[in-house]
């Protein structure tokens, strides 16, 4: 077809697939590449394990975005510095835009001591592992009885259950490095952990925090309330564990022997208060906490070797933005390529925001081929340079196959959902390589 307009979406978790979708709707012709074999994202491999209506209902949405004809998918091809495409040789292809949906794929690092030891891991990394995304799902971890948790986030409620439901945890402790009131998980996340809560535990946590918050005039119960809201609708308790807050505390180290982790070394913190925000500030005073594992969950950033110029953390966008959405700049300082979802800003909100920053990161696109007249790139051309690839690109009739396959494996071994759980077994399933 003639006079339409083709745009690359890189990334099909939710900002690219609605993002995608929106662009799609506009009559624009859009070849979406995913760096995973399966279409979703962290809305397939990041939200919790027992979920399955929450994950059922969007992967019904993302089947509808990529049964539009006028999006073709490629799962199962990376782009990026060391991938099967760099962004460079993706835009060479004649595409009229890009949109960069990729996600947040760094890891924030602190830098700390001891970050190398067997039972020290990003949180990422083990959402990954339990949610059986090649290749973490084949990953080792050592998760042991006593575990601390870097932050006070949904992402440490998620992975303070799966330690304690799944792995056996004793002892869970959500390391938090400013107050009770600046604690970010929901309500209706805690209610899930609320009844390991350690309350013996956490009335002399209070008090001890009781000096920090009277510092800076902030009133103890608006950080309690805050926490224990979440008992109205709580989950009973099922394991023999403990969860507990460590208040006050930023991790400077991890110490071990043998290359395994034995003791996390926090600092103790006080609270200042400028400009009606909340900050942590170090005394100097240090204690130690026994442990065999520590997660961070302190959020996520892009990644560095993309191709797109990183500032910290994220991807640099034009701050004086010709197509603006919302007061938001969704244009990276290439002409013609846009960033969205976490590309655009890491680790925030969860999956609905994710997909409203995709459709808005699409109006963008679609403001931008409005200044241009389209390229008219042979849609053939980009097929012969994903099958020039070395290894099997996925297509959606593909994936459609692997989905009855893994459906019906669920059914035969009784169980909620089942995964294939490394790339070879997919493709072997989907028939697009043999049998080993």
């Amino acid at each position: 077809m003639e006079n339409q307009f083709s745009v690359a979406v890189i990334g099909a978790g939710p900002a690219g697939l609605f993002g995608a979708r929106e662009l799609a709707n506009n009559k624009a012709r859009v070849t979406l590449f995913n760096r995973d074999i399966k279409a979703g994202g962290l809305a397939e491999y990041g939200i919790y394990l027992e979920k399955h209506t929450m994950k059922e209902g969007l992967r019904r949405q993302f089947r509808q975005a990529l049964d539009l004809p006028n999006i073709v998918y490629y799962g199962n091809v990376t782009v990026g510095a060391g991938g099967d495409f760099t962004l460079d040789q993706i835009r060479a292809l004649g595409f009229d835009a890009a949109l960069v949906a990729a996600g947040a794929q760094g890891t924030k690092s602190l830098g700390l001591p001891g970050e190398e030891l067997e039972g020290v891991y990003h949180a990422k990394d083990v959402v990954y592992h339990y949610n059986k995304l090649p290749p973490f799902s084949r990953r080792k971890f050592r998760f042991g009885k006593k575990c601390a948790i870097i932050g006070a986030g949904n992402v440490m409620v998620d992975i303070a259950r799966f330690l304690i439901n799944h792995c056996g945890a004793e002892e869970v402790t959500a390391v938090v490095r400013r107050g009770p009131a600046e604690v970010n998980f929901t309500k209706e996340e805690m209610k899930h952990l609320i009844s390991y809560l350690d309350m013996d535990e956490f009335e002399s946590e209070m008090k001890r925090a009781q000096p920090a918050l009277e510092a800076i005039k902030q009133d103890p119960q608006i950080g309690r309330n805050k926490i224990m809201e979440a008992f109205a609708k709580a989950d009973p308790k099922t394991q023999n564990a403990t969860f507990r807050f460590d208040f006050l505390a930023s991790p400077v180290g991890m110490i071990g022997g043998n290359g395994s982790l034995a003791k996390l070394e926090v600092e103790e913190n006080i609270l200042t208060e400028r400009d009606g925000k909340t900050s942590a500030k170090g005394t100097g005073v240090k204690r130690t906490l026994d442990v065999d594992t520590v997660i961070f969950a302190i959020g996520d950033q892009v990644d560095a070797n993309f191709g797109l110029p990183v500032e910290w953390g994220e991807f640099v966008k034009n701050k004086e933005p010709k197509f603006p959405v919302e007061g938001n700049s969704y244009e990276s300082p290439i002409e013609g390529v846009f960033v969205g979802g976490w590309s655009r800003k890491a680790s925030e909100g969860l999956v609905g925001y994710a997909r409203k920053d995709g459709i808005n990161a699409a109006k963008a696109v679609l403001q931008y081929l409005q200044t241009k007249s389209p390229a008219n790139i042979r849609a053939e051309a980009v097929e012969e340079c994903v099958d020039a690839l070395p290894k099997r690109a996925v297509r959606k009739e593909d994936l459609k196959r692997l989905e009855a396959i893994e459906a019906r494996e669920a059914k035969k071994r009784g169980l909620e959902e089942f995964k294939f759980s490394s790339n070879e077994e997919m493709l072997q399933a989907m028939g697009l390589i043999e049998t080993a």
